[in-house]
């Protein structure tokens, strides 16, 4: 969601996520005809281009004495770390063959910080939208891709744990011939609520000022509308954060390519309510013990997605 600027996809069920990730390869169960202007999820996963989604054990990791005494009482009692997030970004978070199970590094990523709080985590699937608005009264935190931003930390606190660009994706070959660095009069699909959604009337309004046409916004409320959209030939472009636009490359078969370089680098962060330094502390902690147990890494690594790895988890981090 490099993106999302307040929460991102996919549908209401809470279900722990402490063990093994499901493990597989992505089939194809249809072609898509290069002038559909709709298509659905299936049909954009190529069989030559199908991924094997990584299995990752967290089940493993022990709780660590030192976090679990910075975890505040009311989030201990329960035994659960309740997690708002988005179902439909992968690989990020999305939704297992099974159609229920959430997956993706931010899953395991959240699951492994709640084991070392000595919780487990739970998460439930949400629009992405309303996760940040709900997190200290439906969740105890919120993980989907959020991208770290002046809004966001005005709303709540953040703790940065991963670090992604912006990127644009077309067709693969540019049939359209697609300039990444003047996008007038192109079709852009993006999701709601993310920061690419923010960023593209900006640049469509830079367009029409210097006299060039605007940009069509095509706003979809999940990731897969967006992929969908563009393999089915209705959108010229899509943008979204870097490590989704890679994986729906390799997922679609070969049938998309990232335009141009990696745009805007940007932290994202794990969300918890405004004010509550207790367990913003507890999470800072547990993502500073998953690092130097080496679990951060092997989960990032598992992925793909290790040069997203940061430094150092900072609360309400400072943005340049």
């Amino acid at each position: 969601m490099t993106s999302h600027p307040a929460q991102h996809p996919p549908g209401p069920a809470r279900r722990p996520t402490s063990g093994l990730r499901i493990a597989g390869v992505l089939t194809v169960t249809a072609l898509v005809a290069a002038g559909c202007t709709q298509v659905s999820d299936e049909e954009i996963i190529g069989e030559s281009g199908g991924v094997t989604i990584p299995e990752v054990d967290v089940s493993t990791i022990q709780p660590d004495p030192d976090v679990v005494a910075l975890v505040p009482d009311d989030v201990a009692a329960g035994g659960l770390l309740t997690v708002g997030v988005d179902g439909a970004y992968a690989p990020a978070e999305f939704l297992a063959e099974d159609g229920q199970t959430p997956i993706g590094y931010d899953l395991d990523i959240i699951a492994a910080v709640a084991a070392v709080m000595g919780l487990e985590s739970a998460p439930e699937i949400a629009d992405f939208t309303s996760i940040i608005p709900s997190v200290g009264s439906t969740y105890d935190v919120g993980i989907s891709s959020f991208t770290i931003t002046p809004e966001r930390l005005e709303a709540v606190t953040m703790i940065n744990y991963f670090n992604a660009g912006e990127s644009y994706t077309v067709l693969a070959g540019n049939p359209r011939e697609i300039d990444p660095d003047h996008l007038c009069g192109t079709t852009v699909a993006v999701q709601v609520g993310t920061v690419q959604n923010e960023e593209i009337p900006v640049i469509s309004d830079e367009c029409v000022a210097a006299g060039d046409p605007e940009i069509t916004i095509l706003p979809f409320n999940q990731q897969n509308e967006v992929t969908t959209n563009l393999v089915g030939g209705r959108a010229d472009v899509m943008y979204t954060d870097s490590p989704i636009a890679a994986f729906a490359v390799a997922r679609t078969g070969g049938r998309l390519e990232q335009l141009g370089s990696v745009r805007a680098e940007a932290d994202q962060g794990i969300v918890v309510e405004l004010g509550d330094d207790d367990l913003a502390l507890a999470i800072q902690a547990a993502l500073e013990s998953l690092d130097a147990s080496g679990d951060y890494e092997r989960i990032l690594t598992a992925w793909g997605n290790e040069q997203g790895a940061v430094d150092s988890f900072d609360i309400q981090p400072e943005i340049s």
